[in-house]
């Protein structure tokens, strides 16, 4: 029998309730192995009891973002080969989200401030109305249509110094949705959003560094989002109205 030639991983372990520490495992070197791929092979064959979190495999769902070699990735769509460091991978959580168990953490903050941002539809018409007709090349249907794409991933939030240091922050991805809804010429109350983006953590707590836009697996740019929520508030609050 040939000998494979293996990769070492290093995998965050536990939780801030257990103790965490780094665990070393050998894992076997395949052609067009992604770290997903790895996490699992561990799973399977070496250590049945580590967690983490996964469903589609193929860059729609998100929910495999995990921390490697200390970046924000998917890792069904990152090959080994990428990121391969000396025959080394390292694998942690996410940052900025408090940590369930080994590489699964707990998404619900990241969530509540998806809400808290007021990223929701706010109705115009009664559920019987027609639905009125929306023109794709208007200026603010263009606007919305550039962040619709987001899955709600998280790799942005993790990408986040401003999160990281900022606890009240809301973070890239629920500033993009409201900047998303804002910009949608059928929801009926843009003041609603400009007042949950403009008080304490939101939008102008951003320090516009970029990492969000830089990270995003989707080509989205949260910046670009965040910089047009920091205009419509100050003109609102000049007197230029919603």
């Amino acid at each position: 029998m040939s000998h494979r030639e293996t990769i070492t991983v290093t995998v965050q372990r536990g939780s801030a309730a257990t103790g965490q520490h780094m665990q070393e495992f050998q894992v076997p070197a395949y052609e067009s192995q992604t770290v997903l791929d790895v996490v699992s092979w561990i799973q399977q064959n070496t250590d049945p009891t580590l967690t983490y979190r996964f469903a589609c495999r193929v860059g729609m769902c998100g929910s495999c973002a995990m921390m490697v070699n200390g970046v924000p990735r998917w890792t069904c769509r990152t090959h080994v080969k990428k990121v391969l460091k000396d025959q080394r991978i390292d694998i942690a959580p996410l940052r900025n989200l408090p940590v369930l168990k080994d590489l699964a953490v707990d998404m619900d903050p990241f969530f509540d401030k998806w809400v808290a941002a007021e990223g929701r539809h706010h109705p115009s018409i009664g559920r019987d109305a027609p639905i009125p007709a929306i023109n794709p090349e208007a200026a603010a249907r263009q606007v919305a249509s550039a962040g619709i794409e987001c899955i709600n991933c998280s790799i942005c939030y993790a990408a986040c110094d401003t999160v990281a240091n900022d606890p009240d922050y809301l973070g890239p991805a629920a500033l993009q949705r409201a900047w998303t809804v804002y910009n949608d010429a059928k929801d009926a109350d843009r003041g609603a959003i400009l007042d949950a983006v403009s008080g304490k953590g939101g939008c102008h707590s951003c320090h516009s560094m970029g990492s969000c836009t830089a990270y995003c697996p989707n080509g989205l740019d949260p910046l670009s989002a965040i910089a047009g929520l920091k205009r419509a508030t100050t003109r609102r609050f000049f007197g230029g109205g919603a």
